[in-house]
């Protein structure tokens, strides 16, 4: 399990972070990047500095700092933060349900890409992923999104063993989730950790987004599974109802 080394450097994670948000979000004031990282004013504007001298991010004329051109420019920025902010609440609640730490990501080609995560407080537990690729199909929110596509988009995203799978192996994963009614990462992304996770809306919500509850996996056992499912499915009904009610008419 890759929990946040006892030996980080707070400035380093604080500056990768704020990449990771200008990224997935787009852009943000110095006030917005100090909030989000829970650190000053000043603080913030010497790490976004420090950003735009590496080319991690550039100021545009609004004063607001923006994805550089090492991180390229992000896609589809809205509809990520939105997603974002309105499941941050119910990632919270689910933790309050389940006692374990939930995260929240959207499917980008071949992987998903974590969003948000909320913590659980024990002190052996799955630690703050936001921001991370992960394998679609060996991540539990990815399999759960990639059961719900036909064969031939599966064979066409996976084309060329792309994401280093066949389309094949991809399909009897997806064959096995369905089968299962639920999707699972017993140890496929890292040895010691187990996840559940279930998509978000329908099959026409973009970005195809799911939610995850993972635990280490000497707190596991089958019998939660049926608890975990039903918190899993009423948090992603909660959200996807939330984002129908924002989204204009």
């Amino acid at each position: 399990m890759r929990n946040k080394p006892a030996y980080s450097i707070e400035s380093v994670d604080h500056a990768l972070r704020l990449a990771v948000l200008l990224q997935q979000e787009g852009p943000l004031r110095v006030s917005e990047a100090a909030g989000r990282l829970g650190v000053a004013r000043s603080t913030a504007h010497r790490l976004l500095s420090m950003l735009v001298y590496r080319d991690f991010a550039v100021q545009g004329t609004d004063r607001r700092y923006a994805a550089g051109p090492v991180l390229g420019s992000p896609a589809r920025i809205e509809p990520v933060a939105h997603l974002r902010h309105a499941a941050l609440p119910h990632l919270r609640a689910l933790v309050d349900r389940t006692g374990e730490s939930a995260n929240v990501m959207v499917l980008l080609g071949t992987q998903v890409q974590m969003v948000a995560t909320a913590e659980c407080d024990h002190v052996l537990r799955v630690g703050d992923r936001e921001g991370r690729l992960l394998p679609a199909h060996l991540a539990s929110g990815g399999r759960a999104l990639l059961a719900r596509l036909s064969r031939e988009e599966i064979e066409s995203r996976y084309a060329d063993d792309a994401g280093g799978v066949t389309s094949e192996e991809v399909v009897r994963i997806v064959r096995q989730t369905r089968r299962r009614g639920f999707a699972i990462n017993d140890g496929g992304t890292e040895t010691g950790l187990t996840a559940i996770g279930h998509p978000i809306g329908d099959a026409a919500r973009s970005p195809a987004a799911a939610l995850s509850v993972a635990m280490p996996t000497a707190r596991y056992h089958r019998r939660l599974l049926p608890d975990l499912g039903t918190a899993l499915a009423e948090a992603a009904a909660a959200i996807d109802r939330d984002l129908r009610a924002s989204e204009p008419p």
